[in-house]
């Protein structure tokens, strides 16, 4: 047994011809020429876009939502709170006020008030009324009923013997009268009659069909099997010739040059066709790979000079110029400005709490003055211990052990 995996073979390339390798360097040459431009302005057309959409068009589309935001608020929000609030509500709060006062409340009274009592009323009566029925039924009703029951069943006793016996006389007279000629004329009139009504039906379809099949039927065999047959056989063999003539001479005519069209001059020149459009898309692919590094190579130059011809000198003006005078001004004049405001801030808010606390305290002189002391209330002694006195086993809450 071999244990040692086989080598695993190098996939198998397609081999270029000598066409695809003389195309493809003049035409790489070529569409990098042409792609090259492209691709810069391409990139620039990129770069201007994004500078676009971070500075213009992402502050102006927020403060589009933000305006857009503030006037549906301001158009549709507020107006429909508003409405909802101020008109729908009181009104809904109104009608619901009105429908109870005019609707629940005496439909509430008429039932209490009318409806119950007549109720109470109607049931009385109607039980009374029930109790009176039930009355005459046990007492009159049941005696009677009894009474023809009685009599009912005497008279139907007798009709019943009177009825056994009419039922047998015309059971013995339809018997004699009826069933039995009717079934003598059955069995020996009707019976024969009919047998020799189907005996001679049979003999005449036996006699048309034996005609039928020698008139019709032999005739059409014979001539369907010694004439149509072979006149079938050679219609056929003529339309196959015809086909196979029409057949070659198609072959001959159209099919064969066709072929020899697509074989030696559409074959080949799609083929080149084929090469040529391939090497053009690889051609592509690589130039605009490589336009790409040079337009990131162009772009990082034009940065790093616009760094520093522009950049450069304003940070450095900034930093060794106007951070070290935004520092003087800070220290010099706002910081003194801002404990000037802050100072002058605390002293309102102090004025204001002693102008607020001695209104107070006159309101609440001047409510002291016509109302009077407000008492306190007196807390009552509870048996059952507060929230902050538990019980325990040493103390008691009852009156006389309680502590």
């Amino acid at each position: 047994m071999d244990l040692e995996k086989p080598a695993q073979t190098a996939p198998r390339q397609n081999p270029e011809g000598c066409l695809a390798v003389a195309i493809r360097v003049p035409v790489r040459i070529v569409v990098l020429v042409l792609v090259v431009p492209v691709r810069m302005a391409w990139d620039a057309l990129v770069v201007a876009g994004r500078f676009l959409n971070d500075t213009v068009l992402r502050p102006l589309g927020r403060a589009l939502e933000w305006a857009l935001e503030w006037a549906g608020r301001i158009l549709f929000v507020w107006p429909l709170l508003g409405l909802w609030r101020y008109v729908l509500v009181p009104v809904g709060k109104g009608l619901a006020w009105l429908g109870n006062a005019l609707v629940v409340v005496p439909l509430v009274w008429t039932y209490r008030y009318v409806l119950i009592p007549l109720g109470h009323g109607f049931g009385w009566a109607a039980r009374q009324v029930v109790a009176g029925l039930a009355w005459v039924y046990a007492r009159v009703l049941t005696p009677v009923g009894h009474a023809i029951l009685w009599a009912l069943r005497g008279i139907g006793a007798g009709f019943a013997l009177l009825g056994a016996g009419l039922y047998a006389a015309l059971a013995w007279l339809a018997r004699y009268l009826a069933v039995v000629p009717a079934v003598w004329l059955y069995r020996w009139v009707f019976t024969p009659v009919g047998h020799g009504v189907v005996w001679v039906v049979r003999g005449i379809g036996v006699a048309l069909y034996w005609s039928g099949r020698v008139l019709f039927v032999l005739p059409a065999v014979w001539l369907y099997r010694w004439v149509l047959t072979p006149v079938g056989h050679g219609v056929v063999w003529v339309v196959r010739g015809i086909g196979v003539a029409l057949y070659w001479t198609a072959r001959v005519l159209l099919v064969l040059p066709v072929l020899a069209l697509w074989r030696w001059v559409l074959t080949p020149v799609g083929r080149f066709l084929a090469v040529l459009g391939r090497e053009v898309r690889d051609a592509l692919g690589h130039a605009w790979r490589i336009a790409g590094y040079v337009s990131l190579a162009v772009g990082r130059f034009l940065a790093a000079l616009f760094r520093w011809v522009f950049v450069e000198p304003v940070r450095w003006v900034y930093r060794t110029v106007l951070t070290p005078v935004g520092h003087v001004v800070r220290d010099v004049v706002l910081r003194p400005v801002a404990e000037a405001a802050r100072s002058v801030g605390r002293a309102t808010r102090e004025a204001l709490a002693s102008v607020r606390e001695t209104a107070r305290q006159a309101r609440a002189d001047f409510r002291r003055m016509l109302f009077g002391e407000h008492r306190e209330a007196v807390e009552a002694d509870r048996r059952e211990p507060t929230r902050l006195e538990t019980r325990t086993l040493g103390s008691s809450t009852t009156a006389l052990t309680k502590d």
